[in-house]
This record gives structure tokens, sequence and C-alpha cells, in this order.
């Protein structure tokens, strides 16, 4: 008979203030690879199996509470008022405790690179009977101010205070990550059960682990990597998360095929798809939303961002792709081209020098050096429509909306203002005109004075 699926209720607690970040902004709205603290932590639960979300919050924080509902739209928010410690955060979701979940995980905002496994790993410890608690915890590399595990056997049997340490405790290194599951069945009368018996007069929720085994429940601990349970605090600890990711995130795209010529001069977002056999020069940039095709060469000091590369294409160097850019196969984007919310079909080339903007190109389409879209009048965006096959001279401007049938020729130097036909020549600037002497003659005047 298959075993019954446990359900599974997340708590994730966002209510600290973040006054070391030095910030306007939350401190779980801070970024890691292009999208919040607080988007990897929802990511990471529901990709661990939780059905239902609850955040908890601290008054005020509108701007978080929008975060979560864009991510998942179904969470519900709890206000934590006052702030009297952790085991109170969690009891402000009191509500959806009660609605009979078997497990109950409890994560931090900001607390980012906790991978699903892991936390799916945390909940497996609920299995065995009369377990209430799993802790995380980590070998640390320096334990002092951390929380110890304190264990008999492979039982839990307290989370112990830096402070609070007995004789003989100082020498533990397996420390509280501060991140649990509990039993959904007894959840409840647990956290409620906690006293404030400590110097701050708050609610502790590692006192969970003594209450359970007052109830003659048992805990179990769960071991983790030291730097999955980084938690985020100020700008150096961002930097240190935002380092690990990166790792994660390149490994993960070399062992799928990605060639990176220095993998610590590039930047990834949490998103970046990358096809097989890609190379990227040093000191690229990939925010969020991209992906590129098989075969495709990213050169040095290209920036991307919400673009899609077609397969065997050439960006760079000293390229910039901003979002909507859709390119398909073997096209070639050179040094200080710029190319936004526009299409590019098969084998178009813009070597150099050129910004194609809010525009369709069609394939094995030349665009030349300085040649311009002129997409903006200061109010509203236009399209321009370029067709298959289609020479562009160097240093033309062609002014939206404007259409450029298959096969036309723009001369070089133009103002393309007007539709041009398809295999027609565009000329657009004046007739040159030719004075001789006149270089010589206005030289002389002016050496006599």
């Amino acid at each position: 008979m298959k075993a019954q699926k446990r359900t599974c209720l997340a708590i994730v607690l966002a209510a600290g203030e973040g006054k070391r970040m030095r910030s306007a902004r939350p401190k779980v709205l801070h970024e890691l690879a292009g999208r919040s603290l607080l988007a990897h932590v929802l990511t990471a639960v529901a990709a661990a199996g939780a059905e239902r979300v609850a955040l908890v919050v601290a008054p005020g924080h509108e701007a978080v509470v929008k975060e979560a509902k864009a991510l998942a739209p179904d969470v519900e928010i709890f206000v934590q008022s006052p702030a009297l410690g952790t085991a109170h955060a969690v009891l402000a979701a009191k509500a959806a405790i009660a609605g009979g979940y078997d497990d109950i995980l409890v994560a931090f905002a900001d607390t980012p690179l906790v991978r699903p496994e892991t936390f799916a790993r945390l909940r497996t410890g609920l299995e065995s009977p009369g377990r209430a608690v799993a802790a995380l915890g980590f070998l640390a590399s320096d334990p002092r101010g951390y929380g110890r595990l304190i264990q008999e056997g492979e039982t839990l049997v307290a989370i112990r205070e830096d402070r609070d340490l007995r004789d003989g405790e100082a020498d533990i290194f397996f420390c509280n990550a501060g991140l649990m599951a509990i039993a959904g069945a007894t959840a409840l009368p647990l956290l409620e059960s906690i006293d404030r018996a400590n110097a701050q007069g708050e609610y502790y929720l590692t006192d969970i682990v003594a209450a359970a085994r007052r109830r003659q429940l048992s805990a179990v601990a769960i071991d983790a990597p030291e730097e999955e349970v980084l938690g985020i605090n100020d700008r150096l600890q961002l930097a240190a998360a935002e380092a690990v990711l990166q790792t994660r995130l390149k490994a993960a795209a070399m062992r799928n095929g990605v060639t990176f010529v220095d993998p610590s001069r590039v930047t990834l977002s949490y998103d970046t798809q990358f096809g097989r056999d890609v190379l990227v020069e040093p000191d690229v940039f990939f925010g969020p939303g991209v992906t590129i095709g098989d075969g495709v060469t990213i050169r040095a000091f290209s920036h991307l961002v919400g673009a899609a590369v077609g397969p065997r294409s050439i960006i760079g160097p000293f390229a910039r792709l901003r979002p909507g850019a859709s390119l398909a196969e073997e096209v070639h984007i050179g040094n200080f081209v710029e190319v936004k919310a526009s299409t590019l079909g098969p084998g178009v080339k813009a070597n150099h020098l050129a910004y194609i903007g809010d525009a369709s190109i069609g394939a094995k389409t030349n665009v030349g050096a300085g040649v311009i879209t002129c997409n903006y009048d200061g109010f509203a965006k236009f399209r321009t429509d370029v067709g298959e096959g289609v020479f562009i001279g160097v240093n033309s401007a062609l002014v939206a909306p404007v259409k450029i049938g298959d096969g036309a020729y723009i001369g070089t130097g133009s103002v393309i203002t007007q539709d041009v036909a398809p295999d027609a020549l565009a000329l657009a600037r004046s007739r040159q005109v030719e004075k001789p002497s006149w270089a010589k003659d206005f030289r002389a005047k002016h050496q006599k004075t």
C-alpha cells in the first residue's frame, strides 16, 4: 500500500529590522543573483513540498508583503507585534498552524542559501515515532557566538545559547542554524508552553527541544554545510552569500556543458539558462531572464538582461542586450552594440557601434556601424520593421515608425523617415559640394590676421 503524502506548512520569518544593512530597503528585499533573499527562501520551501506558506512580518513592511504576493499569491501574511522572540514570531501564524498539517517548516527570510533538499531532509527527520522536532545544525569553523546542539547519541537533548554553555560544551562545534521542522500534531502545545525565562524576556524557539522532552517527545539534529546556513545581517555577509551562490550556479552550468574562460569574472542570475557548448569570456554579466542557445560565444565585457540568444550566435565584446532582445540563430552582435525590445532574424549582423531598439530585423540583414533606430519622440515608443537581406549603410538613422522592404539598400549617412520599398536604394542626405582651393584660401586669410 502506498504511503500517504505528508502535508506541510512553511512559516517564513521576515520580521527582522536589518539595521546593520544601513539601507532604506528592508533586509530581506536585498538581492542575491538577481532576486530577493525572500524570493530564494519562498522558492526553496515550495520546492521542498510546502503546500501553504505563512509569512511573518514586522508592522509597516508593506514592501515585503508586496514582494511575497508577487511570488506566491496565496501566501498568508501575519504581523508580529511586538517583537518578542522567534517562538513568538512563529506563534504569530497560529491560525495557519491550526490547519492540521503533518509538518511545520520554520525558515528565515534572511537565510537564503538553504537548498530544497535540506528542507526536505528536515521534514524526513520527523518521520520517526515520537519525533516532535528536527533542528538544522552545522559544523562551525568558529563556534563562538552560536547556540550549540547538545546530543546524546542521535537524540538532540538541548539547544544551548553560547552564553549559557555548561562545562565542556564550549568545545562543541555542532551549532544551531535556527531552522526547524516541527511535527504539526504537537506544534501548538509545544510553542505555547515556551516561557520567557531568559534575560531578554523573549520567547526562544530553541526552547522547543526542552518543551518536547518534558512531554516525552524526542528531537533530532540534521546537519548542513556551514555556507548553506549563512544568515544575512550586513553587506559583508550579503557579498559572502553572493559568492557562494555564484559558485553553485557556475558549477551547475559547467557540468551541463558551458565553458567559462575565468569563472571568477562572470556573474550569473538565479535563472540564467545555457545550452551546450557555450563559451563565455571574462567580465560578462547575466541579469535575470537570459536564455543562451547551443554553441553561442559571449565575448568579454558584455551585459545581458532579459534576452534570448539563438544557437551559434556571437555576442560582444562590449555588447549590451536589454530586456526584450530576441536573437535567432547565427546572429552577430559586436562591440558597442545595444539591442532592446527587438527581434533579430537568422544571420543578422550588427558588428559595431549600433543601437537597435523596438525593431524587427529580418534574416541576413547587415546593420552598419553607427546605425540607430530612432524609436522615441519624447512621449512614446515606435517600431522599426526591417525586412530580410537589407543592407543599412554606416551612420544611418531609421526614424520610427518606418518599414524597410526586403533586399533594400540604405545609403551611408541617410536619415530615413519614410518607408522604403523592397530592393530599392534609399538616400537621404545632401549632395556633396566641393569648392576648389577653399581651404587654402581660408588658412591664408587667417594667417594674415
